[in-house]
């Protein structure tokens, strides 16, 4: 079967498919972050979290399918000049299947797009097999005299139980 592009859905491999993340799409989604290790999920992942951010982000975000449902996710949003890719992960048995590839090669054509040239990633500094994954993609680590730093004042959520990480 082939799908065009332009009707939102993206063949992967004979086992997935790329499409445009929807809010029905929350349940789901939840769940794999959940069970992807080094996903820090924190008070901004909520439903209505999520559903704010698919609204200001139309077209970056996007999920990968197989007939069992959904094998992968990727957050993107930006700020103008720059964006921020989040929350990548691919269910364990899809692993080194090029899920993860073709979620991150969709997003970065999304923004080009969009007219947005640099993208930002974040990536837990233990995680070693993701720090693997993005310099196998041809990303580097950026050594810059500055901190990410982080409003402390934010309400802890009740169901993770801390504000940022």
């Amino acid at each position: 079967m082939s799908i065009s592009p332009a009707q939102g859905v993206f063949p992967v491999s004979q086992t997935a498919t790329l499409r445009d993340m929807t809010i029905d799409d929350y349940d789901a989604v939840i769940a794999l972050w959940q069970q992807t290790e080094y996903v820090n999920l924190n008070e901004c992942d909520t439903r209505d979290g999520i559903d704010l951010y698919l609204r200001r982000n139309p077209g970056l975000c996007f999920v990968a399918e197989t007939g069992n449902g959904i094998v992968g996710a990727v957050l993107c949003g930006h700020d103008g000049r720059r964006g921020f890719l989040r929350h990548l992960a691919v269910a364990r048995d899809h692993r080194q299947s090029g899920v993860g590839k073709q979620l991150v090669n969709k997003v970065m054509d999304a923004l080009h797009e969009q007219g947005i040239g640099k993208c930002n990633i974040f990536v837990d500094n233990g995680n070693k097999p993701g720090f693997s994954f993005w310099e196998y993609m041809g990303w580097g680590y950026l050594r810059r005299k500055f901190s990410h730093l982080a409003n402390r004042d934010a309400p802890v959520h009740p169901l993770w139980g801390y504000t940022h990480t």
